[in-house]
């Protein structure tokens, strides 16, 4: 992970204005990177990863409110089944960077925590040490980032799997929401089992991966905006999907809300 993100902050302009440094590199690197099918991105724990204030936690609480079960997944963070109604919270520290939470469904596990999920599995472990499969739709964070703000979005960028709303629950900033029937909506070629992926899941070109940097809007990528303005329907769009929350700011993601 180190070696690829040096690589990428090299080749940063000096254009590019600071408060948007940080998502820029997540999310139009990282998540190239992926695509690039490079072994599976871990969000990196290590002490230089982290902030000073080290001993500070950021409380994630994740509710299911969809009518079937789903296993909800976080790096990091893990894993946990939840029914309908139930919740699991989640403390992170401080600094936390490349994070992200989903849901997983149709899954199968057994006493060691083994098994397999049709959307969002993560090598095939109910604890998840390292991003999911797609489709499935990403809660991505970073905290006490630039100005000690928190980057959050809604990520379209590995397709859909479940309907999803991330929002603050103390501080004033605004939540976002990505409720539409993507599953059922979903263009043919991008329909997958459980989901609806991404375009470049499936046809795997730059013009949809945003490998080379120079990509735009595409006919798929305008079909996830229109269905879910707030959340990233493609590699490069930042601008429109980002937001942000004073440090110390605490959370709730909600499946299907």
């Amino acid at each position: 992970m180190h070696v690829h993100t040096v690589a990428f902050v090299v080749g940063i302009t000096s254009q590019v204005k600071p408060k948007y440094y940080f998502i820029l590199r997540m999310k139009n690197f990282l998540t190239t990177a992926r695509y690039c099918d490079l072994s599976p991105i871990k969000a990196d724990p290590s002490p230089h990863e982290q902030s000073q204030n080290t001993g500070i936690l950021t409380t994630f609480e994740i509710r299911n409110q969809c009518p079937y079960a789903v296993w909800a997944a976080a790096v990091p963070g893990g894993g946990q089944g939840l029914d309908r109604g139930q919740s699991w919270t989640i403390d992170v520290n401080a600094g936390t960077k490349g994070a992200r939470i989903w849901a997983r469904t149709n899954c199968n596990f057994d006493g060691a925590g083994r098994g397999r999920c049709e959307t969002g599995d993560c090598n095939g472990l109910l604890q998840c040490q390292a991003y999911g499969q797609p489709p499935n739709t990403l809660a991505e964070y970073a905290l006490n980032q630039f100005n000690n703000l928190d980057f959050f979005d809604i990520s379209l960028v590995d397709g859909f799997n479940v309907p999803m709303d991330f929002s603050p629950v103390s501080g004033n900033c605004r939540g976002i929401r990505c409720a539409a029937d993507i599953n059922g909506q979903c263009p043919n070629p991008l329909r997958a089992p459980g989901g609806c992926n991404n375009p470049c899941t499936v046809f795997k070109t730059d013009e949809y991966c945003c490998n080379s940097g120079n990509c735009g809007p595409t006919d798929y990528s305008r079909f996830f905006q229109q269905g879910c303005p707030d959340a990233y329907s493609y590699p490069k769009d930042d601008q429109t999907s980002t937001f942000t929350c004073p440090g110390g700011t605490n959370y709730r993601v909600t499946f299907c809300p």
